[in-house]
């Protein structure tokens, strides 16, 4: 046996795994030399599911029969002998008292309590002591506080766990030279799951990551791709239990026909869109910057007609407007009609009393700090399963999609601060008032077909109808942040919306005069009524 390992990852063309997984180590590509041992290992992340999911799950079902193949996301041990987690609690009490221990101090004190995996083979066992190493300095880069993360204790006791349940018991059973554990990991997985089967795949096992809801877990670990590949299916499926017994066939030629002739006619790029078919994507809005007259005749237009529109797998740009219109026209008979039509649409909300929402008085810190992830930014998932979200009765496409927008605008803050106020404030404040929207905003949000028609939010603001807050702002800005047109007409021209948020952010557009005191015209009966006929 030769003294010195290599791994390295196969080039994978298309499906090539399917088969290539269960070849050995001889049978991939020529592996030994006089030095040196070469470990080609099968890496990838299988993301959605085929037009015929009964075939996905026959495969997954072929792997659980197959001899060699360890569907460890079934088969999790998470027992931990007591010696090994007194060790373990000893070794993160020092870590802690030292302020976070490096690398090499903290890989010698779990060697010497033996407990990082073994082998009877040197080569390899310097490899497993080397690749967990990596493992912790990965943990590190991603980490602002390093081994001070809170989240360092449950991945490291995690890691030793599973390094003697199940790492050191397959390599004991395993001729390294013929072929490495082939480990399947089905569904989703934790912060520690994913840096084990970091671990697994630095060790030279096959490591094949399924997940039919398409989502790239491992995408945190390996953003660049440079270890692992990535294969995407046509569509994306709810997750299933996974397949112990041999799925029933049931799906007919024509069924499985009709499904690719319609992710064909229906996919990102034709623009030939179904009725909701992106409602798991998420919103990301593009504000157009347009003239005065440009603003009425992108209104009427549908999303995926606008300019800049644009689809991916996982998100929808989608050109939306945020303007004011200062004064009136010369000509208010084309002013008013333009008015009107606008709040005659179908998908209009129109507000003319401010403010239109209530200020949130309790404090939300604690609930704001839990939100966030190591990154300090708001975490989607995190904010979805709190107790203050109030959202759980909308669809959870939605609820994802609001989640999303409120981590964004607490990333970048488009709210003007306060005197004294810090950029911290201010992300609490557009957080703590984002998360309690009046019903009426989440109704235009819940029906927003996201290719279709664009909801429209038209705020009617004069000195008689009571002040604009600053809570009215941050519901706008949510608005924005998820694509909905927004148009604010101020006949007298006084400041409104701009004494909260910065005026790069929305368009103005000064008419020919002020006019004071200018209570809403309502749409003639006739114009009703015509409305009424068409």
């Amino acid at each position: 046996m030769s003294d010195q390992l290599n791994i390295q990852s196969m080039q994978i063309q298309d499906d090539e795994w399917k088969q290539m997984i269960y070849k050995s180590l001889p049978e991939r590509t020529p592996h030994e030399g006089a030095e040196r041992l070469t470990i080609s290992r099968v890496v990838g992340r299988i993301l959605g599911t085929p037009h015929d999911e009964t075939d996905y799950y026959i495969y997954l079902h072929e792997l659980h029969e197959s001899k060699g193949f360890h569907i460890l996301s079934e088969t999790l041990n998470k027992a931990i002998d007591p010696k090994k987690f007194q060790a373990i609690q000893q070794i993160h009490m020092i870590n802690q008292k030292e302020k976070g221990l490096s690398v090499n101090r903290f890989v010698a004190f779990l060697d010497g309590e033996q407990l990082i995996a073994k082998h009877a083979n040197p080569a390899m066992h310097r490899h497993l002591r080397k690749a967990f190493m990596e493992v912790l300095q990965t943990f590190q880069s991603f980490h602002q506080n390093g081994f001070q993360d809170p989240d360092f204790r449950r991945v490291l006791l995690d890691l030793v766990k599973w390094m003697g349940n199940h790492l050191e018991p397959w390599l004991s059973v395993t001729d390294i030279k013929q072929q490495m554990p082939r480990v399947i990991w089905y569904g989703e997985a934790t912060k520690s799951q994913l840096y084990f089967l970091y671990y697994l795949i630095l060790v030279g096992c096959d490591v094949l990551i399924f997940h039919p809801e398409g989502k790239d877990q491992f995408q945190e670990i390996d953003p660049n791709q440079s270890f692992t590949f990535v294969y995407n299916y046509p569509v994306t499926s709810a997750i299933e239990p996974f397949p112990t017994e041999k799925p029933q066939r049931k799906s007919t030629v024509a069924y499985r026909s009709t499904k690719e002739l319609d992710t064909v006619l229906h996919n990102e790029d034709s623009l030939m869109f179904k009725p909701w078919q992106f409602r798991e994507h998420t919103p990301v809005s593009v504000t157009l910057k347009t003239t005065y007259d440009e603003l009425f005749l992108i209104a009427k237009e549908r999303a995926f007609i606008r300019p800049n529109f644009q689809a991916t797998k996982t998100t929808v740009e989608i050109p939306n407007l945020f303007a004011m219109v200062m004064g009136i026209s010369s000509n208010e008979k084309e002013y008013w009609d333009r008015l009107q039509t606008l709040t005659e649409y179908k998908e209009t909300y129109t507000i003319r009393q401010f403010p239109f929402t209530k200020e949130v008085k309790s404090n939300y810190q604690f609930h704001y700090s839990h939100a966030l992830d190591q990154t300090g930014e708001v975490n989607p998932s995190r904010l979805m399963e709190s107790n203050i979200w109030c959202y759980k009765h909308l669809p959870e496409g939605v609820q994802c999609s609001i989640a999303q927008a409120v981590s964004r605008m607490c990333k970048h803050p488009k709210l003007l601060a306060l005197k004294s106020e810090t950029e911290a404030d201010v992300q609490l404040y557009l957080f703590t008032h984002a998360v309690n929207m009046p019903s009426e905003l989440l109704n235009m949000i819940q029906t927003f077909d996201y290719s279709q028609t664009v909801p429209k939010l038209v705020l009617y603001h004069t000195e008689q109808t009571g002040a604009l807050s600053r809570s009215d702002a941050v519901a706008l800005l949510l608005l924005n942040e998820i694509g909905i047109d927004i148009i604010i007409y101020n006949p007298p021209g006084h400041k409104c919306i701009d004494h909260y948020i910065d005026d790069q952010q929305f368009d103005i557009h000064w008419l020919d005069e002020m006019s004071f005191n200018q209570e809403f015209k309502e749409p003639s009966l006739v114009r009703k009524l015509m409305n009424k006929i068409f």
